[in-house]
């Protein structure tokens, strides 16, 4: 019987613990899209064939910059040659103007690592 309930405990140990890694990431996922909501949404659309004053960001990590179709890039971002890794995303948003000088987005700066991580984490979930 003590064999089966430790079997048990462990089963079920290990299937908690994909649940909370889901429950953190939708979290994090969450407190990202209020930081994209106070800081971005005014430029930025959720849509993917809308631009606004900014290109839309569905599908931003892993793409190359300036590469969203109907946007009017600056030269400054076309000669960039920048993929949107994960590091490049958290370079932009804590300083866009030394990552990319002359770039026409007004300067954000979010500095803070844990809000950087909510931020990226929202941005990889726009698929």
């Amino acid at each position: 019987m003590k064999a089966t309930l430790l079997s048990s405990l462990v089963v079920c140990g290990a299937l908690a613990a994909p649940l909370s890694v889901q429950a953190e990431e939708g979290g994090m996922t969450e407190a990202g899209r209020q930081i994209f909501n106070h800081n971005c949404t005014a430029c930025h659309s959720l849509e993917p064939s809308k631009n606004t004053f900014g290109p839309s960001l569905i599908g931003i990590v892993g793409r190359q910059a300036a590469s969203m179709p109907r946007f009017s890039y600056s030269d400054a971002m076309k000669d960039s040659g920048l993929t949107w890794t994960e590091d490049n995303l958290r370079k932009w948003i804590s300083d866009n103007d030394a990552l990319v000088p002359g770039t026409r987005m007004r300067h954000v700066s979010i500095t803070d690592q844990a809000q950087q991580d909510y931020l990226i984490s929202f941005l990889r979930s726009l698929k």
